[in-house]
């Protein structure tokens, strides 16, 4: 039976072939992609999600969401994605164009025609945050929402201490972490050490000779060398897909546990943290004089610590060789 999927992305390379996994898998109906600003502005992600679909030979509907975050300008990472966020290779024009409605509009309207839905998201949760605003009760329609997203008790990739989709909108993501959602975190730290491709693996994608595979491995030209910039570390680097792979197939996540989960907003430092209560000491009645009134605070997330390598690559494999 297929499985509805909702994809929200601030498309550009790693986020295009997520994209490309969830419209290449057999068992998957991606209801629809809805586009917010990011990595880079969302008029330039709309036109990569739209091109990504149309390479997949898909006409998934695509609907404009912010652009901007709720309450700061955006801080593009054009920087590590390119200017058009693909590489810069000069990819045409798509032939399609965005639908009418707003994206977090279509988030509700697809929740409420697809219950169980399963909701990705691979950019700065603004789009959520504003349907939630508009339908507080949303996450009763959802089965899985997968954020892609955060640094969970580890350091960031934007700041020391956070990941730039949590980064760029905090106030956004302050909002869905409390929005009582069925939240599973994909934090960062998934797609480095042997997770990210290397040139073994570019090499066996690049032999499928398929135009897919050939446009995965180019438009993350850019943002190859730039992880080899920030990190020291060679290879590309695929937060989104490794974050696709866990929605396609949850067992890919090796080592997962629930906790409370919140997002730091005020801190010029820590900007964009996302908090883990790993230990359980928000709920240990010893730190109440340091919690305040703020406890009991219950679980609301599932984080995902480790996956399996080999699978989440064979999972990008098969959606690249067809």
């Amino acid at each position: 039976m297929s499985r509805a999927f909702l994809i929200d992305t601030d498309t550009a390379s790693d986020d295009a072939v997520a994209l490309i996994m969830a419209l290449k898998a057999a068992d998957v109906t991606v209801a629809a992609i809805t586009v917010v600003a990011g990595n880079v502005g969302v008029e330039q992600a709309c036109r990569n999600a739209l091109y990504t679909a149309e390479l997949c030979g898909s006409n998934v509907p695509v609907f404009r969401g912010a652009e901007a975050p709720l309450l700061r300008p955006l801080e593009d990472a054009s920087w590590f994605h390119g200017r058009d966020g693909m590489g810069d290779h000069g990819y045409p024009s798509p032939r399609r164009s965005v639908e009418p409605l707003h994206a977090a509009d279509a988030i509700i309207k697809t929740a409420e025609t697809y219950p169980g839905l399963v909701l990705v998201t691979l950019g700065p949760l603004t789009n959520l945050a504003l349907a939630l605003r508009r339908k507080p009760d949303l996450g009763k329609l959802i089965g899985r929402c997968v954020v892609m997203g955060g640094a969970p008790c580890c350091e960031g990739n934007v700041t020391p201490a956070a990941e730039f989709n949590i980064w760029c909108d905090p106030e956004a993501a302050h909002s869905v972490v409390r929005g009582r959602l069925p939240l599973e975190l994909v934090g960062w730290q998934l797609c480095r050490g042997t997770a990210a491709l290397n040139q073994e693996d570019i090499e066996k994608i690049k032999g499928f000779g398929t135009p897919l595979a050939h446009f995965a491995i180019e438009c993350n030209s850019t943002a190859r060398a730039a992880y080899l910039e920030q990190t020291g570390e060679h290879g590309i680097s695929l937060p989104d897909p490794v974050a696709m792979s866990i929605a396609l197939d949850q067992t890919i996540a090796t080592s997962s546990s629930t906790h409370y989960i919140d997002v730091e907003t005020s801190s010029a430092l820590t900007r964009g943290m996302t908090v883990v209560d790993r230990l359980g000491v928000a709920g240990n009645n010893r730190n109440r004089s340091i919690w305040s009134d703020l406890l009991p605070q219950p679980p609301n997330a599932k984080v995902h610590w480790s996956l399996d390598v080999e699978r989440w690559k064979d999972s990008l494999y098969r959606a690249l060789s067809s």
